[in-house]
């Protein structure tokens, strides 16, 4: 059964959702429909992933680079899930381009190329925000460019990895 709660965070309020006991969803205001009712209301401590889930936010929001020690799964076409699986693979305080990440997924696909700009359509549909770390996405040059929850949201996040944002343009 489908669950969703909410965790108050430093940058709002963050609505969990699970399946079961798999995360599968964290938005920001506006991201999701709090009154589908397919969806349970739950109090966040009563879901397993979810007491984990915060435990790990409260973390991160502290400069924290703590362990993943949850299940989550996204869910999307394949072309989305491997862009997901690549953000994946950035790791905690570093940044990659939507061009590195086009590249990457071009070879997974054997083409020559891969548009930047479909790289960054998937990009902003990850439902699993944070976790799966669509913030140390930017554009050439260290562009801040594109967040789902707004650039002053992925300023935040990327502060909280203590990146120095002088660095960043807009």
């Amino acid at each position: 059964m489908t669950k969703m709660s909410d965790y108050q965070s430093p940058i709002g309020t963050l609505t969990l959702v699970s399946e079961d006991d798999v995360l599968t969803g964290i938005y920001y205001e506006g991201q999701i429909n709090k009154e589908d009712p397919n969806i349970d209301k739950v109090a966040l401590t009563s879901v397993s992933v979810f007491n984990q889930v915060s435990d790990w936010l409260d973390r991160y929001f502290k400069g924290e680079n703590p362990e993943i020690n949850f299940k989550y799964h996204a869910s999307g076409t394949e072309f989305r899930e491997q862009v997901w699986n690549e953000l994946v693979k950035i790791p905690y305080g570093e940044l990659v381009t939507y061009g590195d990440i086009a590249r990457k997924i071009a070879q997974l696909r054997g083409k020559k190329k891969m548009s930047a700009q479909a790289v960054g359509g998937a990009v902003g549909s990850n439902p699993i925000s944070i976790i799966i770390p669509c913030h140390r996405v930017v554009g050439h040059h260290n562009k801040l460019t594109g967040y789902g929850g707004g650039l002053d949201r992925k300023r935040y996040l990327l502060e909280c990895e203590h990146h120095d944002l002088n660095q960043f343009t807009t």
